[in-house]
C-alpha cells in the first residue's frame, strides 16, 4: 500500500492548523520492520519511504499512482542505507550496502530486491523516487565517494557536513538530487538563511535524532512562516514555494532530495534572516 498526497496552494495553507499541516506535509511512517513503506508526493510526482527487511528480502512493489506495470518503468530512484549492512539487488545485479552507502538505480530496472545482512540489525534503506526519461546505468557511491562540503560556524550553531550522492556529475540522474547534511555536536540549526527554490520540490528526512529530542521544521512562505514538529524517521514534504530548514533540540542529521526542472544544486532563491516573518 502507497500513501498518497495532494498538493496544497500557498494561499490555503496560510489558514492550516497544527494538525492539517502534519496530515499534508509529515511523513510519519518511513521504517517498519518486514515492509516497504511508500509515500507518493503530487509535488514533482516524488515518492519517498523505506525498506526494512528482517529474515525475508523485500521486493520493490508497483507504485499504482504512476499507473505503469513496475516501479521503475518510468523512474529513477535512489537509496542510502541508514541502518545495519544489507544490499540491494537490481534485475540479479547484487549492490552490499553498508550504512551510508548509497546506490542509484536507472529507469526501466523491473526487480529491486532489498535484504539485511542480520535480522538482529536489519538495513534501514531510505527510498526516493522521481520521473525519469532516458536510462542511466545503476550506480553504487561510497561514503567516502560523495561530493563532500563542509559548512557553516560554531558561532551560528551550524557546522556541517554535506555530502552530495546522487548528482549530475556523479550518476546519469535525469531529475532526482540526493544527498545527506550531518550537523556537529554543539550545531542545531540546518539551511540557514533559508531559501526556497520555485522550480523543484524537496523532502527532508530526519535521523540520527535521541527519541527525547525533536527538530522544529519550518517551512511555509517566507513571509508566512509555519512549523512542523518532527521526531527521528521521519520526513517533511517541502513544495517548491516553502522554505526549508529547522532547528533542533541536539544536534543531528538528514537525508535531502529533490526532483523538478532543474538539478543544479546552487539554483535557489535566497530568504535572508531579516526578511522572514
Amino acid at each position: 500500500m502507497i500513501d498518497e498526497r495532494q498538493c496544497a496552494h500557498p494561499r490555503d495553507v496560510r489558514h492550516y492548523d497544527t494538525e492539517q499541516l502534519r496530515a499534508d506535509f509529515l511523513v510519519e511512517r518511513i521504517f517498519v520492520p518486514g515492509e516497504v513503506a511508500l509515500t507518493y508526493s503530487h509535488y514533482d510526482r516524488m515518492v519517498i519511504g523505506g525498506a526494512m527487511p528482517l529474515s525475508a528480502p523485500l521486493a520493490l512493489p508497483p507504485c499504482p499512482p504512476a499507473g505503469t506495470p513496475f516501479f521503475l518503468a518510468r523512474r529513477e530512484l535512489g537509496v542510502i542505507n541508514l541502518g545495519g549492512p544489507g544490499s540491494v539487488t537490481v534485475d540479479g545485479e547484487r549492490f552490499s550496502l553498508p550504512r551510508l552507502d548509497a546506490l542509484y538505480v536507472g529507469l526501466g530496472a523491473r526487480e529491486v530486491i532489498f535484504a539485511s545482512e542480520n535480522a538482529a540489525a536489519p538495513a534501514k534503506f531510505y527510498l526516493t523516487s522521481a520521473p525519469a526519461h532516458r536510462e542511466a546505468p545503476h550506480q553504487l557511491i561510497r561514503q567516502q565517494d560523495a561530493n563532500t562540503l563542509h559548512l557553516g560556524a560554531a558561532e551560528t550553531a551550524n557546522r556541517r557536513t554535506i555530502r552530495q550522492y546522487v548528482m549530475p556529475d556523479t550518476t546519469g540522474t535525469n531529475q532526482l538530487v540526493m544527498g545527506m547534511t550531518t550537523l556537529e555536536a554543539g550545531s542545531v540549526w540546518n539551511s540557514m538563511p533559508c531559501h526556497t527554490h520555485t522550480r523543484r520540490m524537496e523532502a527532508y528526512l530526519y535521523v540520527d535524532l535521541d527519541p527525547a529530542h525533536r527538530v522544529f521544521h519550518f517551512m511555509g512562505e517566507p513571509q508566512q512562516t509555519r512549523h512542523i514538529l518532527v521526531a527521528n524517521e521521519q520526513a517533511v514534504i517541502s513544495p517548491n514555494w516553502s522554505i526549508h530548514c529547522g532547528c533542533g533540540t541536539s544536534n543531528y542529521a538528514f537525508v535531502w532530495a529533490m526532483a523538478g526542472d532543474n538539478v543544479t544544486f546552487t539554483d535557489m532563491d535566497q530568504a535572508p534572516v531579516e526578511t522572514l516573518r
